[in-house]
């Protein structure tokens, strides 16, 4: 699902526990990529400007000099991303929905491929802020990681004083924007169109929610169906690909009445796939 979202010039928001390898999932996708790559640890006292950067006067040349933040990189690594305010959440809707920041009135742009991978504590813990919806928005899926198999946490164990933790790059930054280009020539069916907005005309019209999917949802799921397809093989995409990929694309953007944040975010997944038993599959 990281290569889907990757692939299809997505972001990725990565929730569970402390623990369970969020940091380690992202920083590996990260440096599988011949890219620049930072890290952001979100704290209470972090302030946009730590994130977008700062002008900075210049006394030879007597004039202020733009000092690029951490952003200003191909892969960023928003660790804990709610722990820090909303504020500074913000911070990154520019960078996520348009590829640049603007910063005392200039606009600069971001360097391409550019995917924030942003990992999150759930809300119900101590000393976190919930993404507001606008930021949620911006993410292309949610996933959760959970706790390991028995099998798979022994492996963990038993390699852990002997893996070096080194991960190589499989692919150059002009390969990835390269298959980026191809997932866009996946055929998606129209009937698979009319598919996909039944979905989305379904969260919109359920008494239960709050808010249905945006369009930019139903944009986002379009293009990791393609990639999807193209990850698996395929150059057109199918049914089950839309079916697969809905619930983590569309849970994170619908809200519940009358629950809290994290319930809201528990319960959307569970909602999707309820949808998706009542619409018709496309023959």
């Amino acid at each position: 699902m990281a290569v889907v979202t990757l692939l299809s010039r997505g972001h990725l928001l990565i929730e569970d526990v402390p623990g369970v390898g969020k940091t380690t999932l992202a920083a590996s996708l990260a440096r599988s990529i011949d890219c620049t790559f930072k890290r952001i640890q979100f704290t209470s006292d972090l302030l946009p400007a730590d994130i977008l950067g700062v002008p900075i006067f210049d006394p030879k040349k007597n004039a202020f000099e733009f000092r690029p933040g951490p952003i200003f990189t191909h892969i960023l690594l928003a660790d804990e991303i709610n722990r820090t305010t909303p504020k500074t959440q913000s911070a990154l809707l520019e960078a996520m929905n348009d590829g640049h920041v603007t910063v005392e009135n200039q606009t600069y742009s971001l360097p391409d491929p550019f995917m924030v991978i942003a990992t999150q504590n759930p809300a119900d813990h101590h000393g976190t802020y919930p993404l507001p919806e606008s930021q949620l928005d911006r993410f292309t899926m949610r996933i959760r990681l959970g706790y390991p198999e028995p099998s798979d946490e022994k492996a963990i164990l038993l390699k852990a004083a002997a893996s070096s933790g080194v991960v190589k790059p499989v692919l150059t930054r002009d390969e990835v924007v390269a298959l980026q280009k191809e997932v866009e020539q996946v055929t998606l069916e129209e009937s698979l169109i009319d598919y996909l907005l039944a979905i989305v005309q379904a969260t919109r019209r359920l008494r239960d929610l709050s808010m249905g999917v945006s369009t930019r949802g139903a944009l986002f799921l379009q293009r990791a169906a393609r990639a999807l397809a193209f990850v698996e093989g395929r150059s057109y995409c199918l049914p089950d690909d839309i079916k697969r990929l809905a619930p983590r694309v569309f849970s994170h953007r619908i809200l519940l009445k009358g629950a809290s944040s994290g319930q809201a975010l528990q319960g959307g997944e569970a909602v999707v796939m309820e949808i998706l038993g009542t619409i018709p599959v496309p023959l």
